[in-house]
């Protein structure tokens, strides 16, 4: 199977937790984080500038992210996020949630 093909498609909540969680150590640039993204998963996610840019804006909504312009590392300029003391709790809100289900699908697909 080609590997975009083996790519999981992300759905909204998750997508916002993992950007919280790659901004959990240090300000990125949108390009960044999906690249952090897809390099932690091992290539199997990928998120898509079409979904991450929305996300980031919605994120920022909700006061769980803030956002300076500063300067990439090519040198060009670039909108930076980071977490807020918001989007910590709400990283832990979310990591809880996570494990709370992958446990319960994995119990049910367990089943006997």
């Amino acid at each position: 199977m080609p590997a975009d093909q083996s790519r999981l498609d992300l759905l909204q909540g998750t997508l916002d937790l993992l950007i919280l969680r790659a901004l959990r150590a240090e300000p990125m640039h949108g390009w960044a984080i999906s690249e952090r993204i897809q390099q932690i998963s091992r290539d199997v996610l990928q998120v898509n500038q079409g979904s991450l840019y929305p996300a980031l804006h919605r994120l920022e909504h909700r006061g769980w992210i803030k956002a300076e312009w500063g300067i990439s590392e090519l040198g060009r300029r670039a909108k930076f996020y980071s977490l807020s003391v918001a989007g910590r709790k709400q990283l832990d809100i979310e990591a809880e949630n996570w494990n709370r289900l992958t446990d319960a699908i994995s119990r049910v697909l367990r089943m006997a």
